[in-house]
Formats: structure tokens, C-alpha cells, sequence
């Protein structure tokens, strides 16, 4: 399992364990995504700090999850991004698009 999920008391946290957010492990992150927020879960917190290298299947599998909890009025938010992540996410032009922050406390904050 490349990811670890934490439920907590108003969100779930899903770290990455991997270096690389591809075609591989992206599967597996969107089945999280879908898996519980079909269980009520509605505000995520994503750790990418271990992540060096995302595809654009790993961006994706974040969009899939921003997407569903946009349609349940909920929150994704991720912290951790490596500047070569960011630079991805900068050219894809999805920095508009998700909620990225520096640190895990300052994610959290913007959840409530």
C-alpha cells in the first residue's frame, strides 16, 4: 500500500509513502478518494512531502478527488509540494485549481 490514511474526528488525512505519484499508485489513490468520501467523508488532507515525481496520471487522481468532494461541497486540501511537483502543477495550470499549502498545520487551519 502506497498510502497511509488517518480518519480523524472532521477530515481524513492520506499520506504518500511512495516517491512518485504515477500510473502506478494513482489507481489506488483515486479508489481512497472514492471509497470514503462513498462513506461520508468530505474533507481531505493530503501529504505529499515524500512525493519527487508526479505524473499526469497522479494529477489526475488529485483531480478526481477535488472534483468529488466539490460536488459534496467538501474540501481537498495538500501540503508538502516538492518544487518539481509544484512546477508540474504550476504548467498544468492546476495551481488555480487545487488548495496547496506549505505546511500541515496551515492546511488544516483552511479546513475549518
Amino acid at each position: 500500500m502506497e498510502f497511509k490514511v488517518e480518519n480523524n474526528s472532521n477530515h481524513i488525512t492520506i499520506r504518500c509513502n511512495s516517491d512518485k505519484l504515477d500510473a502506478l499508485v494513482a489507481p489506488e489513490l483515486k479508489s481512497l478518494f472514492v471509497h470514503h468520501s462513498n462513506n461520508g467523508a468530505n474533507a481531505f488532507v493530503i501529504d505529499l512531502n515524500k512525493v519527487k515525481y508526479c505524473d499526469s496520471s497522479g494529477l489526475s487522481a488529485l483531480l478526481v478527488g477535488n472534483r468529488i468532494l466539490k460536488e459534496k461541497e467538501g474540501k481537498l486540501v495538500m501540503f508538502g509540494i516538492n518544487p518539481f511537483v509544484q512546477k508540474i502543477i504550476d504548467i498544468s495550470q492546476l495551481d488555480t485549481v487545487f488548495n496547496i499549502f506549505e505546511n500541515e498545520k496551515s492546511a488544516l487551519n483552511n479546513l475549518k
